[in-house]
């Protein structure tokens, strides 16, 4: 088997973790990024790298822009080469992940075909164009690309919490519970790294941040013809950086992702969904019924095409209580969603299939990855 997974070496934050880190806009409601912006204030910060699927080209090139001012101005200090052990605590639960950068040839988002590294759920096309955009121009990369991996006998992470790991930051961030993380030396990085290549097909699922994988794919493809033979092997663009989860963990959870229509007439559009779909009314807020990947695929489809007949803006919501305060809004419909369980996302996979966009996320709203380290993409 050909290894995708390799050492990375990130830039973190030289002081200030709590302002630095931050999550990703799209998991963010507006309580929260009203607490962030309160937080950072003018700090130095991830958010300033943060990017939207509502950004411009315009807005790629500054952003890009702030990161060279970064790397001169010294925010950041480069670590040496290995993988780091993510410790995310929050109310109740335990989450590990392992820093790593994976392998771009590895990797397929073409549905219908298979490779060691998929995508488990469709990327949004508009924000994959926006990350593209950006890593056009960027220096660095700041992912919140979380992959799935399969050890069923937690081998990989209790080997690591039995060595004394460097501490390299341990800090809480904003709204989002406590993290820590410790650096992964040799010879455990390369063990490590091995055994998450699981002998099934495929080895690793894109769970979160499929559009960043789509992005660098994309960028990488586009770029190789310009190199020569002696580049391609170790070209920065070539890699990804991201965190990789073992799904067999009970720390890890997904919860599904809300759905919210608004600028439409609320009782037009409640009228068709009810004819098309079984559902539960509770104001303005809709509960579908049925679950699975089938039912998230029925409901999208509906949406999108009553909004191409009749207007209105769709958007996805992490949260019940998020959902619930937008959807007192006026013109505002809130589709409350069912999870779908962890077991059923690699089979899927080992079918080439791919599931709809937004059908899960990792952890409740506040509980995704945050932007914290960081990783050069390009020769300057």
């Amino acid at each position: 088997m050909k290894y995708c997974l390799f050492a990375p070496r990130v830039f973190i934050p030289r002081n200030e973790f709590e302002k630095w880190a931050v999550p990703v806009p799209e998991r963010t409601g507006r309580e929260m990024e009203e607490e962030i912006a309160r937080a950072v204030s003018d700090a130095p910060s991830a958010r300033r790298f943060a990017f939207s699927a509502g950004a411009e080209e315009e807005a790629a090139g500054e952003v890009a822009s702030t990161m060279y001012f970064a790397l001169e101005d010294e925010w950041m200090e480069k670590l040496q080469r290995g993988p780091i052990l993510v410790e995310r605590k929050t109310k109740g639960n335990v989450r590990y992940g392992i820093l790593a950068t994976i392998d771009l040839e590895a990797y397929t988002h073409v549905r219908g075909t298979t490779s060691q590294i998929m995508p488990a759920q469709e990327g949004d096309a508009k924000l994959m164009k926006a990350q593209l955009a950006l890593r056009e121009k960027a220096p660095l990369e700041f992912p919140s690309a979380v992959l799935f991996y399969r050890d069923k006998k937690h081998r990989i992470l209790s080997r690591l919490l039995e060595e004394d790991l460097e501490v390299l930051y341990d800090f809480d961030l904003i709204g989002g519970g406590h993290l820590k993380g410790y650096f992964i030396p040799e010879p455990f990085a390369s063990w490590a790294l091995e055994e998450m290549h699981s002998r099934g097909e495929p080895a690793f699922a894109v769970a979160e941040g499929v559009e960043e994988i789509d992005a660098a794919k994309a960028r990488w493809e586009a770029l190789k013809p310009t190199l020569e033979k002696a580049e391609l092997a170790s070209h920065p663009a070539r890699f990804a950086l991201v965190e990789l989860e073992n799904i067999l963990d009970d720390g890890v959870e997904i919860y599904p992702v809300h759905r919210i229509a608004e600028e439409v007439d609320a009782e037009v559009l409640i009228d068709y969904l009810s004819r098309n779909l079984k559902l539960r009314r509770d104001g303005n807020i809709l509960s579908v019924c049925a679950k699975g990947a089938d039912a998230v695929a029925a409901c999208d489809r509906f949406l999108e095409e009553y909004v191409r007949q009749n207007g209105g803006k769709l958007g996805y919501v992490y949260g019940t209580a998020e959902l619930k305060a937008r959807a007192a809004e006026k013109d505002t419909v809130g589709i409350l969603m069912n999870t779908i369980e962890k077991e059923d996302i690699f089979p899927a996979l080992k079918d080439g299939r791919t599931l709809p966009k937004r059908t899960f996320c990792i952890g409740r709203a506040r509980e995704g990855r945050y932007l914290l380290e960081g990783r050069e993409i390009g020769y300057d």
